[in-house]
């Protein structure tokens, strides 16, 4: 254990999301003791066996849920430090973007309140690059900064772009309000992508596991700016002590990459355990006209054919934070993937009976 941090305590909300657990592998391996929410109390036995080897009587967990009070004072007691990386971030974007909006905001303010008023030294709140650009709009023809705010009232946002953007504004406002800007900071990363630590399965990874599964025949002209969830993970520490992260926000994006880019890398780094991975792509009109048919498509659309380019200038330089090249995540990304998948067939095969016994 890390003497530094022994004494050291920190809450990191949503437990058993995929940036979160990496968040606190890094935190248990570092030397820190742990406390995080759940929804509920039996995913602690599941959520335990993945750091067998990180500290692991130093991990406590707490039910709370951003929805409710309950739960959120016992989580942050005796806590130094708050990571707030617990978001709804549905399958399929709702009809109503409140239902993403108001958990999203109210719960930011919830762990903000708690947290301050327990006397932590700085909350990390998880933010998104998409708090940071306004899709369909005119691109600037330089990359995004942190100064770059996305416009909530632009009606071409999605609900969860929308619902980052308010929750994030609603942080800095409460904190400038309590007085306790310089007990914030805020990371914005890209799409995250990586290897697995269990089997939550963010966004970022279902779009890895359809190019590899073949339910994506052909791809849109889609692209993301990825970065890894264990780099993603290190700029939420680096974010949490530095003395200069105080009161800032931080841009945590990589390479970008269209879904072409990402199927290339799949084919040329897999071989034939990429055989199913697409390498056609899908007119923008056509994927406008099946939007009318798919709503899970309509959330895309103002997307279409959009580069977003982003500057991590700032946490370089400050922080000292710098990336893991695209093509290793996409691809440690895609063998957890196959790996979790051959596991599960093993598992299911053992389960089903020798033919001897049906005699």
């Amino acid at each position: 254990m890390d003497a530094l941090h022994a004494q050291e305590t920190v809450l990191v909300t949503g437990g058993t999301g995929y940036l979160a657990r990496w968040c606190i592998r890094d935190l248990l391996a570092t030397g820190y003791t742990v406390h995080t929410t759940v929804r509920d109390l039996s995913a602690e036995a599941a959520l335990r066996s993945l750091f067998p080897a990180a500290g692991i009587g130093q991990l406590r967990l707490f039910q709370a849920d951003l929805r409710g009070d309950e739960g959120w004072t016992a989580a942050v007691a005796g806590c130094e430090y708050v990571l707030h990386v617990a978001s709804p971030f549905p399958a399929a974007q709702p009809k109503d973007p409140d239902d993403l909006i108001i958990p999203a905001r109210d719960g930011t303010l919830r762990v903000l309140r708690t947290a301050f008023d327990a006397g932590v030294r700085r909350v990390v709140v998880t933010s998104s690059s998409a708090a940071v650009r306004n899709p369909g709009a005119p691109a600037p023809s330089r990359p995004l900064t942190e100064a770059d705010w996305t416009d909530p009232g632009n009606p071409k946002l999605s609900p969860y772009a929308k619902s980052k953007t308010i929750a994030e504004e609603s942080a800095w406002d409460y904190a400038g309000e309590a007085g306790a800007t310089d007990r914030l900071a805020v990371v914005n990363p890209g799409a995250i992508i990586g290897p697995l630590l269990g089997g939550h399965h963010s966004f970022s990874l279902q779009t890895v596991q359809r190019l590899l599964d073949g339910a994506m025949p052909a791809m849109p002209r889609l692209g993301f700016a990825l970065v890894d969830v264990r780099d993603v993970a290190g700029l939420h520490l680096r974010a949490m002590t530095a003395p200069a992260a105080a009161g800032q926000r931080f841009l945590g994006t990589g390479t970008f990459l269209w879904l072409a880019d990402i199927a290339a890398i799949l084919r040329d780094g897999l071989g034939q355990q990429a055989s199913k991975v697409p390498n056609r792509t899908v007119p923008d009109t056509l994927v406008r006209l099946m939007s009318f048919f798919d709503p899970s498509l309509r959330s895309v659309i103002a997307e279409l054919g959009q580069r977003s380019d982003y500057s991590t200038t700032k946490a370089q330089t400050m922080l000292g934070w710098s990336q893991r090249p695209a093509r290793e995540s996409v691809l440690d990304c895609a063998r957890s993937l196959l790996g979790e998948r051959a596991a599960a067939a093993t598992e299911s095969a053992s389960d089903r009976p020798h033919p001897a016994a049906a005699t």
